[in-house]
């Protein structure tokens, strides 16, 4: 394989990049990939701490929390608008209607501002390393949603992975001595693990659901495709979010919430303002690395941030990182591994069948 050949080992059937990508050097490409993980890890790290931060200052909003999950989508006009449009024709017969469009942005953009209000409600019980640790159970939940909604194999590693991080989230679950945030008594601990362990599940079966329809539906994988999908499902779901906001009456403890702040207006108002621009930068890791290398990938590194955030969550916040916790980490590590490990095993399979086909081409 020449330097500017496409060093991409899996990306499904339809490939994901564009043809100015396959025009990369081989370590223009790498670095890519690497600014782009980079954005995906500090971006969601970061936003779990100042949501964590925002609740610990005297924030009570979920509906609040929900709404900075999306907000700032417009951000991701920039790179839609710097984007060079695509010169190859569509790789199906006949585009999507417009009505078609609209409907699937906004079942998924429902599903998406439901999701978020999960997780909200989840940080909001819970310390920021707890939270990260039950949500490493979404790889489990993909491996069952991808066998069923996209035919994905289940193999012996990814049976392996799936019983392994689920143990790892009862473990989590039924410590006695896992620590929240002053205040939260047991009831809404497990009231705050059953939501995030839902919102996982949601967010797996989300993924699922958005490359059934890039691949049933829309059925093109370019980076323009990939962003407007983001936006426009974080539209839907900020106009619900919004809903849910006045319709529960939360909006009247907003300024109250910012005159008692721990740190002051400006602070309050700077954490949602960071909050809602880190998730934005983690989305903008999450659509790069779809393009570059594929959706499966991105959660999988989606997955590695949430062994970072109780690191950092201990150095920032203190938090208690007991026996039960180390053990937990351990195991989401090893079930992270064998997930994996069987990816690259799937990709040099692939990778050996296309240097057959280019072989038997040149014979």
């Amino acid at each position: 394989m020449t330097d500017n050949q496409e060093p991409i080992l899996n990306k499904d059937e339809n490939t994901t990049a564009e043809s100015t990508f396959l025009k990369l050097a081989r370590w223009q490409w790498w670095l890519l990939v690497a600014i782009n993980i980079l954005f995906l890890i500090a971006g969601q790290s970061a936003a779990v701490l100042l949501g964590r931060f925002y609740y610990d200052g005297g924030g009570n909003s979920k509906w609040m929390a929900t709404l900075v999950q999306t907000a700032a989508f417009p951000i991701l006009y920039i790179p839609l608008f710097l984007l060079p449009s695509s010169q190859e024709p569509s790789t199906s017969s006949a585009s999507p209607s417009i009505r078609i469009l609209a409907l699937i942005y906004f079942l998924l953009g429902v599903l998406i501002a439901g999701d978020n209000m999960l997780y909200s409600t989840g940080l909001l019980y819970l310390s920021a390393s707890t939270y990260s640790l039950i949500c490493a159970s979404q790889l489990a939940f993909n491996a069952i949603f991808s066998y069923f909604i996209n035919s994905q194999k289940f193999t012996s590693l990814i049976l392996n992975s799936v019983i392994v991080l689920s143990f790892s989230a009862a473990l989590i679950a039924v410590n006695d001595d896992s620590d929240g945030p002053s205040g939260v008594s047991k009831w809404k601990y497990i009231i705050g693990f059953l939501c995030t362990l839902g919102a996982s599940a949601v967010y797996s079966l989300l993924l699922s659901l958005m490359q059934l329809s890039f691949q049933k539906i829309i059925k093109k994988d370019t980076f323009s495709v990939v962003l407007e999908m983001q936006i426009y499902t974080s539209l839907v779901a900020t106009c619900v979010s919004i809903i849910g906001l006045f319709a529960s009456g939360e909006w009247k403890t907003l300024h109250g919430e910012m005159l008692s702040f721990d740190k002051g207006r400006v602070s309050y108002i700077m954490t949602l303002v960071w909050t809602a621009v880190c998730w934005q930068v983690c989305s903008v890791g999450v659509v790069g690395l779809i393009l570059l290398v594929s959706s499966l990938f991105s959660n999988v590194i989606s997955t590695v941030a949430l062994a970072v955030s109780p690191i950092a969550a201990v150095i920032v916040f203190h938090d208690k990182m007991n026996g039960v916790k180390v053990i937990s980490l351990l195991m989401a590590f090893w079930g992270f591994g064998c997930y994996i490990y069987q990816n690259y095993l799937d990709n040099s399979k692939v990778r050996r069948k296309r240097h057959d086909v280019i072989e038997e081409g040149i014979i």
